[in-house]
This record gives structure tokens, C-alpha cells and sequence, in this order.
């Protein structure tokens, strides 16, 4: 018998697409993260000056969109199939996350070619947790959680490969 508390499940998926001061860029990747999300994303802006960027502290610079529960679930699938199931172990951190970019939108299953957004690339994080990591979160009480039950690297690497048949390449 397993214990539940053990058991990994995904916290939430973070898309992102960082357009620099593109505003023409940046309303591409609002319209692409609305057709794969089904829902408006928000945008980001930035919070200082770097005047060799053109920069400056307000400017929208990206957008991005949060998934969460079964959303986020329904949809890794797809986006782990436009990376061919692969991943590598440097896209895995010690806290149970893992990160990847996808090149171009069109490698994802069942997403069409929009003329309108041309070939556009973005970011995903997968946020992984346990049961009871509520609490480094919640208002009152808040507290850390034990080491023994944080995610490590290797458990983030065994649950990608379990659930989603990943394969995790090795480091070369």
C-alpha cells in the first residue's frame, strides 16, 4: 500500500511569450495563447530602465497564462508531443519543476497555421507538488515544507517518464 501524501500531481502550467518592446510581436503571442488556452492571458511588464534595451519601467514586454487542475493536465500531452517526448535532464530544477521552450506553435498536435500570428515560439513551466504543500502557501500558519517531502530532480524525472512516457535524455 502507497501512501497518498507521496503521490506527485501537477500544480499548474505557465505559458509564456516574451516579445521585447515588439508591440506587434506581443499581440501575436496574446492571440496565440488565446487559441491554445481558450482563455485571455495577461500581460507583463517591465519594472526598469535599461536604456541600451529601450526600456523603460511600464512597457508591456510579454504575456503570459496560467493553467491549473484539469486544464493543465489535458494539455501537457500535447505540448510534451511537440517536444517528440523528449526532454532533457537540465530542463528538470531541484524543486520539481520543469521547463522547455517549443520553436514554433505549429509542432503542437491539433494547432493550425494562423496567418495572422505567423511562426511564434514559447516557454513552458510545469509546476509539480505533493499533497499538503498547501501549506507554505496558505494565510495563517504558513510554514515550510520538510525536505523529505519536497520533490527532488529524480522524483520529477520518474513521474515525467511514468505519466507521460517521457523519454529524459541522457546528459552528454
Amino acid at each position: 500500500m502507497t501512501n497518498k501524501m507521496r503521490d506527485i500531481r501537477i500544480e499548474k502550467i505557465t505559458l509564456n511569450i516574451g516579445a521585447g518592446k515588439d508591440t506587434q510581436k506581443l499581440e501575436r503571442g496574446v492571440k496565440l495563447l488565446t487559441t491554445l488556452a481558450g482563455k485571455p492571458p495577461v500581460k507583463t511588464f517591465t519594472k526598469k530602465r535599461i536604456p541600451g534595451w529601450g526600456l523603460r519601467p511600464g512597457l508591456p514586454i510579454g504575456c503570459k497564462i496560467t493553467l491549473r487542475r484539469d486544464e493543465a493536465v489535458k494539455l501537457l500531452p500535447r505540448l510534451l508531443s511537440a517536444k517528440e517526448g523528449k526532454l532533457k535532464p537540465g530542463q528538470f530544477d531541484d524543486q520539481g519543476n520543469v521547463a522547455f521552450g517549443i520553436h514554433e506553435y505549429i509542432e503542437i498536435p491539433d494547432v493550425n497555421y494562423d496567418p495572422d500570428i505567423g511562426l511564434l515560439g514559447l516557454q513552458v513551466c510545469v509546476t509539480l507538488e505533493r499533497p499538503g504543500f498547501r501549506i507554505k502557501k496558505r494565510k495563517m500558519l504558513k510554514k515550510q515544507i520538510p525536505k523529505t517531502h519536497n520533490i527532488s530532480k529524480d522524483d520529477a524525472i520518474s513521474y515525467m517518464k511514468e505519466q507521460y512516457k517521457v523519454d529524459v535524455e541522457a546528459q552528454t
